[in-house]
């Protein structure tokens, strides 16, 4: 298949045609990102200098960043900002709500930096969010991308308690190349708390980047660890360097090898799968319900 290396003197790879996007803008990109600004509110949309923010922000849907904009990691994938964040804001929970609520939000989706400044790794906070949402968006199914909460069962599991609709945690990457990407993460952890959330009863979901130097038999492994795992929903996409100072991109995958690998995803039994270069874990985020067999609160079990 045809794609592009990194060359031999370790430069920059250009960007493939089909990586060209127009971020736009338009009324509601505007109406979205007045309101996140006037409440305060950090997206990972924005931090995370996401290709698909104009798409989403334009039909009216942002992912919520929690716990502040500043992680407590220094992944060398992540564009998010590294260091010493300021403590929860008690105000938090209840401007994330408010703001789904103002955006007419059918399916609300939350992440959070890491916080490993805090016993809980943010749990509480978490625990709060989704608390405002239920109440002020009763109709609305939640999904939450989660942190690996520092190895703290007691952590996740209070999370889980809170029952969000979707829960989440991106294996990111392949077991070889976890110990380069992703600062203070294990790989073997993050497969324990994917089964925690498969347990707990929420459609259970995760994501990968490709183009980190991984080889092919070694996504198929990972795809087939997070089914054992109790993985329902993947999702695929290409990983894009945000500065010189980040990991490398080794190889930019074609549409085609992303096709591929949804084919053998779906026939590995996973029940939603979105595969391609432009995927982002929360991208469509709302169609994985749907494939499961959920489109409302109201047929939540």
């Amino acid at each position: 298949m045809e794609s592009e290396e990194r060359d031999k003197r370790g430069a920059r790879l250009r960007k493939p045609e089909w990586l060209r996007v127009n971020l736009g803008g338009g009324e509601r990109y505007g109406e979205v990102s007045k309101l996140l600004e006037s409440q305060g509110l950090h997206t990972i949309c924005s931090s995370g200098r996401c290709p698909n923010q104009g798409e989403c922000w334009r039909e009216g849907t942002a992912t919520f960043m929690i716990l502040g904009d500043v992680c407590t990691r220094r992944c060398r994938f992540c564009a998010t900002a590294s260091g010493v964040p300021l403590p929860p804001s008690v105000e938090e929970a209840a401007r994330v709500a408010d703001s789904a609520r103002a955006m007419r939000l059918r399916h609300v989706v939350v992440t959070s930096v890491d916080r490993d400044d805090l016993a809980d790794g943010g749990a509480a906070q978490w625990c709060s969010v989704v608390r405002a949402l239920r109440r002020e968006c009763p109709a609305a199914t939640i999904e939450a991308l989660l942190p690996d909460f520092m190895g703290k069962p007691f952590a996740l599991e209070r999370v889980l308690s809170e029952r969000p609709d979707i829960a989440a945690h991106n294996i990111e990457t392949v077991e070889r190349l976890t110990p380069s990407v992703r600062s203070h993460a294990k790989y073997r952890y993050s497969l324990d708390v994917l089964a925690r959330i498969a347990g707990s009863g929420a459609v259970c979901k995760s994501g990968m980047m490709l183009g980190l130097g991984e080889r092919q038999e070694e996504v198929l492994q990972t795809l087939r660890e997070l089914r054992e795992a109790g993985v329902c929903v993947v999702t695929l996409g290409q990983y894009l360097q945000p500065t010189h100072g980040h990991y490398p991109v080794e190889r930019y995958v074609p549409p085609e090898e992303f096709s591929a690998l949804r084919h053998e995803a779906l026939r590995m039994g996973f029940r939603y799968v979105e595969a391609g270069p432009l995927v982002r874990s929360s991208f469509h985020a709302s169609r994985a319900l749907a494939a499961c067999g959920v489109s409302s609160r109201d047929e939540i079990k």
